[in-house]
């Protein structure tokens, strides 16, 4: 049933099951009835009156015969009326199912679409002994040109890379577009030639990456593309479908702006960074996170400085985890400011008690520093533990600044307002290393590792930790070298004048326990530890209860 503006039900021209709805039929009968009347007596009542010999009924069987013509029309002009609704009802049936199965800007087809005609595809690759190869296509930063220029060039902007797409693919193909700016396209190839497939994928990558022109504007993106491949022994579409996507975000990984094919150690790869998100997300409210401590000293006397805080995951079951293994699925997952919070939190809790004198080195990840509130987040940290800020020493790496220079330059700033030192962290690696110590107020520079463990190795890493060296003593600014891991190293960067150093030969990364032993030892510790404290504090109540 149709329902009217009103509110009224109206009759389907073709009823619920398809056929005619009764009034149509009443009004056909009727129709027939009348011709088959005109039929018997129209002839003769004609020719009668047209002969003069018309009997005193024939003028009745006239008015009759009129009448019977106006039914005859009626009924024509209904069956006319009938005949449109049925056409309009049909052509808005496949109007109704192309919406259903057809993306309204591209023309492509839709997941589910896609998921029906890519099951039959597959059928008819086994009959033909063929292979069936799935791409699954996400553009490279889509979400900029959103934000730059608007919802509507990104419209238009998808619709040309669907025209690129479909003039790259071979005629067989069936494509479709899953979702905001991913797509997805399959078609048939010889198994024995999966060149033929390498060569689709290099073009349309190719065609992607060329310059667009939308509405005046010139905007370019590449695309990230993920291959997979049926086999004899494949489990259906929606297989496809999945490992070509996982070798999709491979590729992003990988680099973006290519093609990567799926093999079996990316669904394990991803079925682990699956296992680590879940991890994370009961281990941080469960205070499976704690800080090691690394040291930090002065290379020619020795002394210790402080320490940089370094994140370990306790595991209850696997032990300790190193951070590589976790720290990219909480950037990835958006779980790296809380993971974060809750290791400093706890780090300036425990440092609160050491020697004044000492510093604590924090890391900030290039995705915290996308926050604008981060300086806030700081701030509030060393408010709640009674932390000095003035002890605490931010570490920036100079590619989050390439990445982000204009939320960094607020970020540090805020920080520097309050007395916190700014270090930017593997100096050398970046791509604008000067312009940065022009324009931000840097406290530090560490040396990046790579350069520190093959100075004795490499001519050119020994060149740039002497140019390094010379440009931080014409600026002002002090050094700390990290990656020393032999006597060697250390003793070639005390030729290069007074800097602080880190690394395993140094001491390596220790957890509190072994943090407040060394303390102790070098009588550094000014207060008790946060439980030595409550202990002391819970004897005194029981001796005073004792005592009443």
């Amino acid at each position: 049933m149709q329902e009217n503006k009103s509110g009224k039900n109206w009759a389907s021209p073709t009823g619920k099951s398809g056929g005619r709805s009764p009034r149509a039929l009443v009004a056909m009968a009727i129709s027939l009835a009348s011709i088959a009347m005109f039929a018997t007596i129209g002839t003769q009542v004609v020719a009668n009156i047209a002969s003069g010999t018309a009997s005193d009924r024939d003028p009745i069987l006239a008015v009759a015969l009129i009448l019977n013509i106006a039914l005859i029309l009626l009924g024509w002009r209904h069956h006319s009326d009938v005949s449109r609704q049925l056409a309009t009802h049909t052509a808005e049936t496949q109007r109704a199912k192309a919406l259903a199965s057809r993306d309204s800007l591209t023309g492509f087809l839709n997941r589910r679409a896609l998921r029906r005609e890519g099951a039959d595809m597959l059928d008819r690759a086994r009959k033909r002994h063929k292979t069936v190869a799935m791409f699954v296509i996400d553009l490279d930063g889509f979400k900029h040109v959103n934000d730059l220029n608007g919802h509507h060039i990104g419209d238009a902007l998808l619709k040309s890379v669907s025209d690129r797409i479909k003039n790259a693919m071979p005629g067989n193909m069936i494509g479709a577009r899953l979702g905001g700016d991913e797509f997805a396209v399959a078609f048939l190839f010889d198994e024995t030639h999966p060149s033929t497939v390498d060569a689709i994928a290099e073009d349309l990558v190719d065609s992607i990456s060329c310059p667009f022109i939308v509405e005046g504007q010139t905007i370019q993106v590449s695309a990230s593309l993920g291959i997979a491949r049926s086999d004899n022994d494949s489990s259906g579409i929606d297989t496809l479908m999945r490992r070509a996507d996982i070798a999709m975000y491979a590729a992003k990984r990988q680099g973006k702006n290519r093609g990567v094919w799926f093999d079996d150690s990316m669904e394990r790869i991803l079925e682990n960074r699956n296992r680590i998100e879940a991890g994370l997300r009961e281990g941080i409210p469960n205070g499976q996170f704690v800080p090691y401590y690394e040291q930090q000293i002065d290379l020619l006397t020795g002394e210790l400085r402080g320490f940089e805080v370094l994140a370990r995951w306790e595991h209850p079951e696997q032990g300790t985890i190193m951070p590589d293994e976790f720290i990219p699925v909480a950037e990835e997952t958006g779980l790296i400011g809380e993971l974060s919070e809750c290791v400093i939190r706890q780090a300036l809790t425990e440092a609160r008690g050491w020697n004044q004198s000492l510093t604590l080195a924090i890391n900030i990840s290039p995705v915290q520093l996308k926050d604008p509130w981060l300086a806030q987040k700081i701030i509030k940290l060393l408010t709640e533990t009674n932390f000095p800020a003035e002890r605490l020493e931010v570490e920036i790496t100079e590619t989050a600044l390439f990445d982000n220079l204009g939320v960094a330059q607020s970020i540090i700033n805020s920080l520097k307002n309050q007395g916190i030192r700014i270090a930017l962290d593997d100096f050398g690696t970046g791509y604008s290393s000067l312009a940065h110590l022009r324009t931000l107020p840097f406290d530090r520079i560490k040396i990046d590792r790579s350069f520190v463990t093959s100075i004795n190795d490499d001519s050119e890493s020994a060149a740039i930790v002497d140019a390094i060296t010379r440009l931080s003593g014409s600026l002002g600014l002090p050094i700390t070298a990290e990656g020393i891991e032999d006597e060697l190293i250390s003793d070639r960067l005390k030729t290069l004048g007074t800097m602080n150093g880190q690394g395993w030969h140094i001491g390596k990364p220790m957890a509190i326990g072994q943090t407040r032993r060394l303390l102790a030892e070098k009588n550094m510790l000014t207060a008790s530890s946060p439980e030595e404290q409550a202990e002391k504090a819970l004897e005194e109540l029981q001796r005073l209860r004792r005592a009443g």
